[in-house]
């Protein structure tokens, strides 16, 4: 949680907001969940009005509270293990402008792809701390992609400490709820978008970047938004932002039918996420568990702990480590959370069975006569997995396939081999793969059979000007875009590399083929070196490899004005599938910025 930025006269946001009214400018939240049986009574929503009547949705209307899964709290603290360690190797922090941020991105990131989200990194590129990271935004490709309700944190640090519960806690709950949804694949009535922000401890930078970067018609797709942020304080209590709310509504339902008493968020008014989502008119509410404020007697009294004494007494310092987490108080949000993504977004309706097929690689080069093998996959994309089985199609003369297995129950693997024969015509030819289950599905392999004509000269690496956003790049992907204090070769994105005036590495990688058959493959790249270094020894540098291999090293004795063109023989790694690393590494003091552009691999 930031501390508090707003001051009106001397006020402090909280005092203005303590009564959790939204401005009214705040739509009021569609479709709002309705009140469990048990609990009835009488609701109202910001406005005054008495909440609508919930109707039913088309194909089976919502889940009820106890449908939602039990996420398992073991597999939340396993997440804030891995943040903690990131922290300690990186000074013992997280915050937005360090490595231990972009790491974190990267771990998280990691996660939710191989999980099946459409996963972006978005450069916050104005209102942001100098060099912090980017946001990182996940949905869920399921739903009626014209009502999204959003799920969000804040993933940095202060400077001070690891930031575990402040706001690793948050952080870590967004994704077990993720991974969870992404396993059980249930019928989506709605879009589940997921955001991990950038600098919210220098101001709400990240949160104010992103939504400011929505037009009016993806804001108007956005029913209602959910923060939290520190859902784990050891002396804490249960607190909702925005209790009366319809937004609130099935957040409160799940605390109260645990018998907890939430109370209103007043603490938290104004200082995290959820206030950049607010000032756009979008309805919010979200969980905490507090902050630097003093637990009352009354509290106390209510959920236990220590009256008098703040909620967190680890608030933005060293010590909030994984040694300071509620348990408890962990399991019941991210329970809470669940209930209330299920309730809002998840349908009623039993999905039907479904799987999806894809190879790799989807390539392959050889001589008359040889093979090539490729690894066919499959993953459950709705429903109970299934028997696929698999078969291709489109061979030419002399190329015969088959698969080992045969066939693969979806979310396993099977090894497809390619075989010619030493009278099979050079060429290249397009394969269809198919796989056979409730559903038919297929995908395309490439065979290309070397000879007259087997090598096609084509270039390989794909965005390499960085126009495209980040994708396929992987590693410190926030280097990448429209920087203010450099500029691109070409277009009007690049990558920075570097450029921080202390001790840090950035890496960009990006993995290829190299067909076989190509007789050369060379790599050219544009890169323009500045440096504040004098003087003739490297201290800064950058260094592109393949795999493990260095092939070249600059340096801040490099620098000059403008880009130039740098070019590396690939040709001894002709058909391999290789992974091409660019790494800048600074010291600890004087900058040296390594600005690249335009990166082409061509074969020939």
């Amino acid at each position: 949680m930031v501390i508090r930025r707003f001051v009106v006269a001397g006020i402090s946001l909280a005092v203005t907001l303590g009564a959790a009214v939204l401005p009214a400018a705040a739509a009021p939240l569609a479709d709002p969940p309705p009140t469990p049986p048990s609990r009835a009574h009488a609701t109202a929503d910001r406005a005054g009005q008495p909440l609508a009547t919930p109707q039913a949705r088309p194909g089976g209307g919502r889940t009820a509270l106890g449908d939602a899964p039990d996420i398992d709290v073991a597999k939340v603290q396993a997440h804030l293990t891995e943040l903690n360690s990131i922290a300690t190797r990186n000074g013992g922090t997280r915050k937005s402008s360090g490595q231990g941020y972009r790491d974190s991105v990267a771990y998280v990131k990691g996660k939710l792809q191989a999980a099946g989200y459409t996963v972006t990194e978005q450069p916050c590129t104005s209102g942001c701390a100098w060099g912090a990271g980017p946001n990182l935004i996940a949905e869920w490709p399921q739903g009626d992609a014209t009502k999204v309700y959003m799920f969000g944190s804040h993933l940095d640090s202060v400077g001070a400490g690891p930031g575990i519960n402040d706001n690793g806690s948050g952080s870590a709950a967004l994704l077990e709820t993720a991974l969870t949804l992404a396993e059980r694949h249930p019928d989506m009535a709605a879009r589940v978008r997921f955001g991990w922000w950038t600098d919210e401890e220098q101001g709400l930078n990240g949160s104010d970047f992103y939504v400011n970067s929505l037009s009016s018609a993806e804001r108007a797709k956005i029913k209602a938004y959910y923060n939290f942020d520190m859902i784990a304080s050891t002396n804490g209590g249960y607190f909702i932002n925005h209790i009366g709310s319809a937004a609130a509504q099935p957040m409160k339902a799940y605390w109260d039918s645990l018998g907890l008493q939430p109370e209103e968020n007043t603490e938290g008014a104004g200082r995290s996420d959820d206030y950049s989502f607010e000032q756009a008119g979008i309805a919010t509410s979200g969980y905490a568990m507090g902050a630097d404020a003093r637990k009352t007697t009354a509290q106390a009294a209510k959920w236990g702990g220590t009256a008098n004494r703040s909620y967190d007494s680890c608030y933005h310092q060293s010590c909030d480590t994984t040694g300071n987490i509620n348990a408890t108080g962990l399991n019941r949000s991210v329970d809470g959370i669940a209930a209330t993504l299920w309730q809002l977004a998840v349908g009623s309706s039993t999905p039907a069975n479904d799987f999806s097929l894809a190879t790799s690689p989807t390539a392959g080069s050889v001589d008359p006569g040889a093979s090539a093998t490729s690894t066919v996959s499959t993953a459950t994309t709705s429903g109970s997995p299934q028997t696929v089985a698999l078969s291709a199609s489109g061979a030419p003369a002399g190329v015969t396939v088959s698969f080992s297995p045969s066939s693969v129950t979806s979310g396993g693997g099977s090894t497809m081999t390619v075989a010619t024969t030493s009278a099979t015509a050079p060429g290249t030819y397009p394969l269809t793969v198919t796989g056979t289950g409730s559903t038919t599905h297929t995908t395309t392999y490439t065979l290309t059979v070397k000879g007259a004509g087997g090598c096609t000269g084509q270039q390989l690496l794909a965005n390499g000007g960085f126009e495209s956003g980040t994708t396929p790049w992987t590693g410190d992907t926030g280097a990448i875009g429209a920087h203010t204090g450099q500029s691109a070769h070409g277009g009007s994105r690049f990558a920075w590399l570097g450029g921080y005036g202390y001790s840090a590495t950035d890496t960009l990688n990006q993995s290829v083929t190299v067909p076989a058959g190509c007789r050369k493959a060379t790599l050219t790249y544009w890169l323009h070196v500045d440096t504040a270094e004098t003087g003739s020894v490297a201290y800064d540098t950058v260094k592109v490899k393949v795999g493990s291999t260095t092939l070249t090293t600059l340096s801040n004795t490099d620098a000059a004005a403008g880009y130039t063109q740098r070019t590396l023989d690939l040709s001894p790694y002709i058909g391999q599938r290789i992974t091409l690393t660019f790494t800048a590494t600074e010291d600890s003091s004087l900058q040296s910025s390594f600005v690249l552009d335009d990166a082409a691999l061509q074969t020939g």
